[in-house]
């Protein structure tokens, strides 16, 4: 176990029950909580359905940033529940056009040494300011706004030494790309990433959260950086300086693993396409033709690195053919821009404005035409996340975007022929909570439009169960493989709507689709059974990648491995999760195979670690290490069954 570091002395103030001991469950009490309305809308529907009529955390914040585009009623009747059911169990409502919700929290919320845990994978930008946040489903969520506390492994801690400073056109994106190379986006679950070193207090907080929020990508559990006198600075121009307090390891602290970077030798990077760990130096990509370049997100949406990308596009325009959108993180920033002209500046040089929201990043709006190239400074560049079947999506730093934006094709921003802007963070951020809604009222009325269900329970896990494999797939399989975004996040407060696009990237035309499948097997009374590689669930927190297979019969998933927050939320929804004890046997199961467990729950209970199937004459092997609690939940077909409030 890692000794005297950061994530240590947190979860030591926090704990609530549990083990010391690396990888054993241990419960730590959640400060702050947050959702966002992709997400939120089942965790508040999750939140009403325990029973508890106010939140019991010290802050609850609901964000409106996903779900912005209104093609149809369905996002606004979700924007009109999120607002109700927040002034009546006492949450913050932060409306549309606010801004991200990521962003918005460590500017007006956040605060060293606290614990956060969020609906949203995104949820450890707070790491920047030294907090320990952590992403999980909705129904985590929802039993911490309960004041219940949260379980998790006790992780693992790889040390990251920063030294040196970036060189000029060098970016914290590029530091992030750099550890992604290094620690790629497998591996690494039970870990959490924590920096230090003298590096470190040449980094502001904005550009710290740009590489805690892009830690998400690497599988772990959170990322941290210490308090120090720049988290003071921020959070004294934010005008919270009362929240501040120093943080830091311990000069001895000892980490299970340990990673040495060297500022000043960081390049600019790009992740190719598909996937985030796919870095190579921009140099060596210049070939590349773009057809468009996206800034912002929740990852590169601060003031600073809009404000670069206007200084360095002043008098300038971007390339012909070039299509350049820009979405800030924040109203804040938003505001900041306008009324020191750096809107001006971006219009001019052929930008668009968007608005303060996730947008393009979760394929609302803005998706590349087919056959193109597409920059952008997000966060994930997953195939077909983008709204376009066959996408090629690179991710990198507001420098390289800018320099790509007036060339046309994909360029380092060293080989540009002017100095790189230099950006002074603001004396004082502009400062206007108007638009947070804190308007506590127990008798407020709900507002339920026909589009809002009720979140769906699972039976309780049976002593024998013949599962039907419906379908088997790869390595690094995303929740946006599982559960897609882009046009069909507006259904997720209807199950059985949303449901129908379970693996549709993997649906056959002309045949029937995985939904119908697993229905029609689900209507005759039998089990479903999912079988995947390694990494199985990477990506995003969304817990309807496992409530919606849940709603349409699985009741297995067996993988090679498994991503820590789909786990947890297969857990919570009564899905059984098993992984394969020799992998080999991945190679002997073929979708139609039919998987009989015999005395499952009788197994599960007498513990051994391992649960054995039958299929086509042979016995197969399965890991099933549950805790006393996840084995509870598995038992009684999820928490809401199981989980008194």
């Amino acid at each position: 176990m890692a000794k005297g570091t950061l994530t240590q002395k947190i979860i030591d103030a926090h704990l609530a029950g549990g083990s010391h001991h690396t990888g054993e469950p241990v419960s730590i009490r959640i400060d702050q909580t947050l959702t966002q309305d992709a997400t939120g809308t089942m965790a508040f529907l999750e939140f009403e359905a325990l029973g508890t009529p106010r939140v019991r955390t010290e802050l609850s914040v609901s964000y409106v940033d996903h779900n912005m585009m209104q093609n149809g009623p369905e996002n606004r009747n979700d924007h009109l529940y999120l607002e109700s059911i927040a002034r009546r169990t006492g949450a913050v409502f932060s409306p549309q056009g606010n801004g991200i919700c990521h962003q918005l929290h460590i500017e007006r919320f956040g605060a060293p040494g606290k614990t956060l845990l969020g609906s949203d994978s995104h949820t450890p930008t707070g790491g920047g300011i030294a907090m320990l946040a952590i992403g999980a489903g909705g129904l985590d969520v929802a039993l911490a706004m309960a004041g219940k506390p949260f379980t998790l492994a006790y992780p693992k801690v790889i040390g990251i030494r920063l030294t040196g400073r970036l060189k000029s056109w060098s970016s914290a994106k590029d530091v992030v790309l750099k550890v992604l190379s290094i620690l790629t986006t497998k591996g690494n679950v039970g870990c959490v990433a924590e920096y230090f070193g003298d590096g470190v207090a040449t980094l502001s907080v904005p550009q710290r959260a740009t590489i805690t929020n892009m830690g998400a990508e690497l599988g772990v559990t959170s990322s941290l950086f210490p308090s120090d006198d720049r988290t003071r600075e921020f959070l004294a121009r934010q005008g919270r300086e009362e929240c501040f307090v120093p943080l830091a390891a311990d000069p001895d602290a000892r980490y299970d693993r340990l990673i040495d970077i060297d500022l000043g030798e960081i390049v600019p990077l790009a992740a190719c396409p598909s996937s985030p760990d796919l870095v190579k130096p921009v140099r060596e990509l210049e070939s590349i033709k773009v057809d468009q370049v996206l800034m912002g997100s929740c990852t590169n949406g601060s003031f600073r690195d809009l404000a670069m990308a206007a200084t360095a596009l002043r008098g300038r325009k971007i390339a012909a053919g070039i299509s350049l959108a820009i979405a800030p993180g924040s109203r804040q920033t938003l505001e900041m821009l306008a009324e020191r002209g750096f809107l001006t500046d971006l219009v001019a040089a052929g930008a668009r404005i968007l608005e303060t929201g996730c947008g393009p990043c979760i394929g609302q709006g803005l998706s590349p035409a087919d056959d193109t190239v597409s920059v952008r400074t997000f966060n994930r560049n997953f195939a077909g996340r983008s709204g376009t079947k066959g996408d090629r999506l690179y991710l990198v730093s507001p420098e390289t975007a800018v320099a790509t934006a007036l060339t046309g094709h994909l360029t380092s921003p060293d080989t540009l022929d002017f100095p790189h802007p230099e950006i002074e963070e603001p004396e004082r951020y502009r400062i206007d909570d108007r638009h947070f809604r804190r308007d506590f009222d127990p008798k407020a009325e709900v507002v339920r439009k026909p589009t809002i269900g009720e979140p769906p329970h699972n039976s309780p896990l049976p002593d024998d169960l013949a599962a039907t494999i419906l379908i088997k797939v790869g390595d690094k399989i995303t929740t946006d493989h599982i559960m897609p975004a882009g046009i069909h996040l507006k259904h997720r407060s209807n199950i059985p709507r949303y449901a129908q696009v379970v693996f549709e990237c993997f649906n056959t035309p002309g045949a029937p689709s995985f939904a119908e499948r697993a229905e029609k097997l689900r209507d005759a009374g039998g089990a479903g059974a999912i079988v995947g590689g390694e990494s199985y669930g990477q990506g995003s927190s969304r817990e309807h990648a496992a409530i919606c297979p849940m709603y349409l019969g699985v009741k297995a998933v067996i993988v090679k491995s498994l991503e820590r927050i789909h786990r947890a939320n297969l857990i919570n929804f009564g899905i059984l999760p098993l992984e394969f004890a020799d992998p080999a046997d991945y190679d002997r199961l073929v979708p139609g195979d039919v998987l009989v467990f015999k005395g499952l729950r009788g197994g599960l209970t007498r513990g051994g670690g391992t649960v054995t199937a039958e299929t086509n004459g042979r016995k197969i092997v399965f890991d099933c290490r549950l805790s006393p609690g996840e084995l509870e939940t598995v038992l009684a077909g999820g928490k809401l069954n199981s989980v008194e409030a």
